[in-house]
């Protein structure tokens, strides 16, 4: 029996890389969900169709466009009595022209998934245009498109591990309200929160509100605003969304014992 086999070899140097990278998600989990401190999120855009249209919008970004997100969050501070004032502040960075692997399309494919998380690890640390370090910084990249036929764009994903973000967004002027929920969303994924549903009572902001319909507000992760045990809107923009008690624990704003 050969020890040092090529066989052998490939199974360390795979089981030495996962090791290495849990360690490094560890500090990374870490040092976003103390809320000492705000969380600097950097969006680099990418032109997701290629069109001329979509490079004059990216060209025209700036920190206007993001200011949305900040408030949610400083709004949310206040409303959990955070230690920190201002959780996430957004900045934009440089456009990036690579695009991101794309996902397993079986989500249940354990070995698939974990591969493609390493892949697109490796694709954000190359193509990342800046050396800082991202042990405590959110990566959102933000594929922006027209959209056509008013076709509804691929999901995005906000992955804790990594704490990167790939976001699909329109890049139309009348979408960047709707573009900055989106991205406030992704960010929550990747600090702990996971997805929720507009069921009364977790998915709601306010289950005691009486009468219950309608729900004033989104609860963030859930999507929509109850209108009534069966009907549901979606919400124009953040200023209709707050973080609920079920996602304020997910992510450590309220302390469990």
């Amino acid at each position: 029996m050969k020890v040092f086999s090529f066989r052998n070899f490939r199974v360390v140097f795979l089981l030495l890389l996962l090791a290495s990278v849990a360690i490094y998600t560890q500090n990374q989990r870490l040092n976003t969900t103390s809320w000492y401190q705000p969380i600097e999120v950097v969006i680099f855009p990418i032109n997701g169709d290629g069109s001329a249209a979509t490079e004059a919008y990216i060209n025209a970004l700036s920190k206007k466009h993001f200011v949305d997100i900040d408030n949610f969050f400083i709004k949310g501070a206040k409303q959990y009595q955070l230690t920190v004032v201002r959780p996430i502040i957004t900045r934009l960075g440089s456009t990036v022209t690579a695009h991101p692997p794309s996902p397993p399309k079986d989500r249940n494919a354990t070995f698939q998934v974990m591969w493609w998380s390493i892949e697109l690890r490796y694709w954000a640390y190359k193509n990342t245009p800046d050396s800082k370090s991202n042990t405590d910084r959110i990566r959102l990249f933000v594929l922006y498109h027209q959209g056509k036929n008013n076709q509804a764009l691929e999901h995005s994903l906000g992955l804790q591990k990594g704490l990167i973000g790939i976001i699909h967004a329109y890049s139309l002027p009348k979408q960047n309200r709707q573009n900055a929920l989106v991205m406030a969303h992704e960010i929550l994924h990747t600090v702990g929160a996971s997805d929720n549903q507009p069921i009364y009572p977790a998915g709601y902001v306010k289950p005691d509100k009486s009468p219950r319909y309608p729900q004033r507000y989104c609860e963030i992760m859930a999507g929509r605003i109850p209108i009534s045990e069966t009907q549901f809107e979606i919400p124009k923009d953040l200023r209709f969304c707050k973080v609920g008690k079920i996602t304020a624990k997910e992510i450590n704003w309220i302390l469990t014992p």
